[in-house]
């Protein structure tokens, strides 16, 4: 009796579920995942986690079809036999696995560089970003500090406040640093999430595109009420986000006057970094 065509059989099943189950990951199952794509930056990550599906479920499916049909085709019943001779190469497996997963790594490593260079970058990249939004951008410093964040706005005075409320279909460009310890910037509807270290200034990018509330927490543990670290952020219209932040200038332009000058970094004393 001829020995039937293995490969084959497992390419016809991996071909048959790999044209079923895509198109179901991709269109279904991926839109429902966060962040969602409520900004441009939540956006390119719904966009990278999408194409990463898509490609990685084939290669999901191949895997489990092949060792399936190992499994329940090639198994012994009955009393053990001795062990066949050792198989030490198949060109047939080794060569396009080799040269699917290195083209697979090269287009994605050149996807993510033109995404980056595209959008710049939304997960805080130093002071000296790569690749950084182009156009109009409203500067916003987040001064993270034991047990909460605040909102700086050097372009209205540099007047500080305790909650952040952003423009919609506004370039905005984060300045996170922190004035004690090390903290994290978290916006997970934002697609933000940057590290708030003393005497640095960490640089992420994103523009909002409908209004909406947001949550903000901090992702680093940073002393023992670090879980207090949560606000509720606001995206609203350019003219409610005017009357809003002309209203902050006046509530606190008596402590506005006595604020250090405005910068991107500040060092603390080493009692306040010691926390």
């Amino acid at each position: 009796m001829n020995e039937p065509n293995h490969m084959r059989r497992i390419a016809i099943i991996w071909f048959a579920l790999s044209v079923i189950l895509t198109p179901i990951v991709v269109a279904v199952i991926a839109p429902t995942l966060p962040p969602g794509d409520a900004t441009s930056a939540a956006d390119n990550q719904l966009s990278d986690d999408t194409l990463l599906l898509g490609i990685v479920t084939p290669i999901a499916v191949a895997m489990i079809v092949y060792f399936a049909y190992t499994m329940i085709v090639f198994r012994r019943r009955g009393e053990p036999t001795e062990e066949g001779p050792a198989t030490r190469d198949n060109r047939a497996v080794h060569i396009p696995w080799l040269v699917g997963t290195t083209a697979i790594v090269l287009f994605l490593a050149t996807f993510g560089t033109v995404e980056l260079a595209d959008a710049g970058a939304g997960g805080g990249e130093g002071p000296e970003p790569a690749f950084k939004m182009t156009g109009d951008v409203l500067p916003v410093q987040v001064i993270a500090q034991q047990w909460e964040f605040t909102y700086r706005y050097p372009t209205y005075g540099g007047v500080e406040t305790a909650h952040l409320e952003l423009p919609v279909d506004k370039n905005v460009e984060f300045h996170v640093t922190s004035l004690d310890v090390i903290h994290s910037f978290w916006a997970p509807r934002l697609g933000v999430k940057a590290d708030a270290n003393p005497g640095v200034d960490n640089v992420a990018f994103v523009k909002p595109w409908q209004e909406m509330s947001f949550d903000i927490r901090c992702s680093e543990l940073c002393g023992l009420w670090h879980g207090y670290m949560f606000d509720t952020g606001q995206v609203v219209s350019e003219s409610a986000f005017e009357e809003w932040i002309h209203e902050q200038q006046r509530t606190f332009a008596p402590a506005t006057k006595f604020l250090p000058k405005y910068s991107t970094q500040y060092f603390p004393e080493p009692e306040r970094r010691a926390g």
